[in-house]
């Protein structure tokens, strides 16, 4: 005689219970692209592979991104507050000379080029690898979810966040058939099961969260392009003078690592004329009103003329590089004469604004063509500021009162002898070193010095020559600026800015409609939804579909109870 075994009702409970709890995780499986962790307690390797298996993962995760994203930030700090060697040497070297003290230790943690630097360079790569290595699996996995189907519904839909029920006359293949068209109709895509329809929506969730990464790759790769193949210089051009874009016409130049001089478009300009306007009255008076370069400009080798305007925020662009405008001055005409009354020198100097008024400084300097009284050569040199308001005469310093030229000056002091421009140091154009120089003196045997107005002309001490005021002449400032990879740029950033609203705003979810045919005849039917995320929004959707379909399957009357006569007599 033999027996069969049975399980016993506690390991049925529990088989019963692992299955509910298998069904309800395979229903919210793949709600998002996120990879998935190892197993606790499982292995991650042994030995060398099971390390760099373990720094991949960690790399790749979006955590350690988001870390690199905040360090790149932080290490971007310095780059701002310390001088940098390819913005301006000029400002390293004063900082160098203020800061003594900290100069050995910010050159061996390359602070004076931070973004070229080893540990700078070190976490933008790093980044760049931690979002390649995140964004591909989950891309291939995102395409799965593409191309899979909606998972069947779970046995127990009542156990879901939202969810809803009632009874209908209608067939329970006529249920089935009313909600696959309802869902379909909300842009749901379903898969029709034996007796249940299965629902999902919300994929641009995850599209936007991978353009969102892909946008910050799109970004990082665009600023290094822009970095290594920029170019950039300004250049100060006189009114009736020109520009013509190559190194040698530069003021100053700083370029990428990749950058050639092959890569500059030809093109030049004239500076025709340059207006400026200002208020004149009210507690805004000397405030700019508008700025406006008129130039002619040209294309090429044997480009055919053009007339331009350039105002601020309104470059001039050519070829993929811009001239923006930047700022302007005067400079005096200035012209001096040697003790025989020879002209050696005539131009117009331009002087540096040192406020809003335009208050200026600068140097004339007279390098070639000067002999004194007894044939000796020598090199003249003039301290000067200029002002093109001038208060007037015991009225006020050498400072200026209003931006125009309502009454200029100019105001001078001489010297001469060795003005070091000989020595293969660059100089500050508007600086005058007197290290190797000599004063004029005045009869008191203090520096010559002499204030004088368009026209006027100064008489150096021992017949050693004389200088005039000749009129003025304005100047513009030009920056030209190329930086490739800017327009993609733009494009990772509004990409990245859709991409996240779609991740946030956009809910994965899914929708199960069950039709059941009940003994009495009645078909009971039942709705349920879950999402990625718990929100508000997942019921109200759920109800409005549920009372579409409840327009075509709506409630069954409530029927009698029979009695059991019988039972009754009984």
């Amino acid at each position: 005689m033999s027996t069969t075994d049975k399980a016993s009702p506690e390991a049925s409970q529990q088989s019963s219970a692992s299955a509910r709890v298998d069904d309800d995780a395979a229903a919210g499986a793949q709600l998002s692209t996120a990879p998935l962790e190892d197993a606790p307690g499982g292995p991650v390797g042994i030995g060398v592979l099971g390390w760099l298996r373990w720094f991949w993962r960690q790399l790749t995760s979006m955590r350690v991104a988001l870390i690199l994203l905040f360090l790149l930030s932080l290490a971007s700090i310095p780059g701002s507050l310390i001088p940098q060697t390819q913005v301006d040497a000029m400002k390293v070297a004063t900082w160098k000379r203020e800061h003594a003290s900290w100069v050995t230790v910010a050159e061996k943690l390359q602070l004076f080029d931070v973004y070229s630097s080893v540990w700078f360079s070190a976490i933008y790569l790093l980044l760049f690898i931690s979002l390649i290595g995140c964004i591909l699996p989950r891309s291939w996995q995102f395409v799965g979810q593409l191309r899979g189907r909606p998972p069947r519904a779970p046995k127990r839909l009542d156990r879901l966040p939202a969810y809803t029920t009632w009874r209908t006359d209608k067939p329970a293949d006529e249920v089935i058939a009313a909600a696959g068209k309802v869902l379909g109709g909300s842009r749901f895509r379903t898969e029709t099961g034996a007796g249940s329809v299965a629902a999902e929506k919300g994929y641009l969730r995850e599209a936007g969260n991978l353009v969102f990464h892909i946008a910050l790759i799109v970004m990082l790769v665009a600023f290094a392009w822009g970095q290594l193949y920029k170019s950039e210089g300004g250049k100060l051009v006189l009114r009736g003078k020109g520009f013509s874009n190559t190194l040698t016409q530069y003021d100053d130049f700083k370029s990428g690592s990749f950058f050639t001089p092959d890569d500059l478009p030809p093109f030049s300009f004239t500076l025709d004329r340059f207006d400026a306007s200002y208020a004149k009255t009210g507690p805004q008076k000397g405030t700019a009103r508008d700025f406006k370069a008129y130039v002619t400009f040209r294309e090429g080798a044997d480009g055919a003329p053009h007339k331009r305007e350039i105002e601020v925020n309104k470059p001039l662009e050519v070829d993929g590089s811009k001239v923006y405008l930047l700022g302007h001055g005067y400079a005096p005409v200035v012209s001096v004469t040697d003790p025989t009354g020879k002209v050696i020198f005539k131009d117009a100097v331009p002087m540096l604004p040192q406020d809003s008024n335009l208050t200026s400084s600068g140097a004339i300097k007279v390098t070639d063509g000067y002999k004194d009284k007894d044939g000796k050569k020598e090199q003249l040199g003039f301290g000067a500021m200029f002002v093109p308001t001038y208060a007037g005469e015991g009225k006020g310093t050498m400072f200026s009162q209003f931006p125009d030229l309502d009454f200029p000056a100019l105001m001078l002091s001489a010297w001469h002898g060795s003005l070091g421009v000989d020595s293969g140091l660059p100089q500050n154009v508007y600086q005058l070193d007197t290290s190797k120089m000599q004063m004029f003196k005045d009869d008191s045997g203090q520096l010559f010095k002499q204030k004088m107005l368009p026209g006027e002309t100064m008489t150096l001490p021992g017949g050693a020559g004389t200088v005039k005021f000749e009129g003025i002449e304005r100047w513009a400032t030009f920056s030209i600026t190329h930086q490739p990879g800017s327009g993609l740029a733009l494009a990772g950033a509004i990409a990245a800015i859709g991409g996240l609203a779609g991740s946030l705003f956009i809910q994965r979810r899914r929708i199960w409609v069950r039709a059941t045919a009940g003994e009495d005849g009645v078909t009971v039917v039942e709705m349920a939804a879950l999402g990625r995320s718990e929100s508000t929004k997942l019921p109200e959707e759920l109800a409005a579909l549920a009372a579409a379909l409840h327009q075509q399957a709506p409630t069954a009357p409530d029927r009698p109870v029979k009695e059991n006569v019988e039972g009754e007599r009984g």
